[in-house]
C-alpha cells in the first residue's frame, strides 16, 4: 500500500530534509519514527527538498508498505517517536501512481520578514529581522514582474543542478501584516534558493535601494551576480503543496495567524 502524510516542522535545528549520513535531518527523523510504527524499514519521498533551516507548514511525503495500519496508529504511533519539532497532521491511503514529488501541480511558499526595530526573543529563528523602513507596497508592485513563464536564471544559487532555469510563476504578492512583511509565491517549480533570492532582492527594492523596475532588469539580464543577496534561511516556509483533486490531498492551514493571512 501507499499511503501520504503531511508534516509540519521548525527547519531550525536540522540539515534540511534530505538524509544525510547520520546528520541531523527531517527525513531521518520522520523515516525512523514510521518505520518505528511499521515494524520495518520505510523511505519517505517529499514534495520538495527544504534546506537547513527551512520550515514547512504542509511538507507532503509518501512512503509504501506491506504493513496495514489505520490512520490513528500511523500518526498518534510516529508522533510519539518524533521530537517536538516534527508533527505529522494528515494521514490516508493513496492510489498507487501517486507520487509526493511528481505527482504536484504547484509549490507554495511564505518569505516572513518582522520589519521593526527592535528584534524578537520569540521567533528569532522564525523570521528574518529587517530593522530599517521597508515598502511592502513598492515590493509587491515589483513583484509582479515575475508573473509567468521566464527564465529565473538570475535567482537560482551557483550551485542549482537543474536542468533548466525557466519556471512559471503563478502568484505573487507582498503584503504588511503591522510588523510582519511576508511574500507569497505559487510556481509550478522552484529553482534552488530562488524564493530567497528573490526575497533578497526585493528587500533591495523595499529599502529604497533600487527602483522597482529593477527586479524586471534582473529577470531580464539573467545574471545572478547582479541580483539581491540570498535572504536567511529561518524566514522561508514551505506553505502548501497542490495536487491534482482526485488524490484527495487536503490543503491545511498553519496554525500561526502571521502565515495563514
Amino acid at each position: 500500500m501507499k499511503f501520504a502524510f503531511i508534516v509540519e516542522y521548525d527547519g531550525s535545528d536540522y540539515r534540511g530534509w534530505q538524509r544525510q549520513g547520520e546528520a541531523r535531518t527531517v527525513q531521518r527523523e520522520i523515516e525512523n519514527a514510521l518505520s518505528f510504527v511499521a515494524n520495518h524499514p520505510v523511505k519517505a519521498t517529499a514534495a520538495g527538498r527544504t534546506d537547513a533551516g527551512v520550515h514547512a507548514c504542509a511538507q507532503v511525503l509518501h512512503i509504501e508498505t506491506d504493513v496495514r495500519r489505520d490512520t490513528h496508529a500511523w500518526l498518534f504511533g510516529a508522533n510519539s517517536r518524533l521530537p517536538s519539532d516534527i508533527s505529522l497532521r494528515w494521514c490516508s491511503p493513496v492510489a498507487d501512481d501517486f507520487h509526493a514529488r511528481f505527482s504536484a501541480r504547484s509549490r507554495s511558499y511564505r518569505y516572513v520578514i518582522l520589519n521593526r526595530p527592535l528584534r524578537s526573543g520569540l521567533w528569532r529563528n522564525r523570521c528574518t529581522w529587517v530593522c530599517q523602513p521597508i515598502d511592502a507596497a513598492r515590493m509587491d508592485e515589483a513583484a509582479q514582474a515575475l508573473l509567468g513563464e521566464h527564465d529565473f536564471a538570475a535567482f537560482r544559487a551557483a550551485g542549482c543542478q537543474a536542468r533548466t532555469s525557466v519556471r512559471q510563476v503563478q502568484k505573487i504578492d507582498v503584503r504588511r501584516h503591522d510588523d510582519l512583511v511576508v511574500l507569497e509565491i505559487t510556481a509550478n517549480g522552484f529553482l534552488h534558493n530562488m524564493v530567497r533570492i528573490i526575497a533578497g532582492s526585493l528587500l533591495r527594492i523595499g529599502r529604497g535601494e533600487h527602483p522597482g523596475a529593477w527586479l524586471q532588469e534582473l529577470l531580464s539580464g539573467g545574471d545572478r551576480r547582479a541580483s539581491g543577496a540570498t535572504a536567511p534561511a529561518h524566514g522561508l516556509y514551505l506553505s502548501a503543496v497542490h495536487y491534482p483533486q482526485r488524490y484527495a490531498i487536503p490543503r491545511l492551514d498553519a496554525a500561526d495567524s502571521f502565515l495563514v493571512t
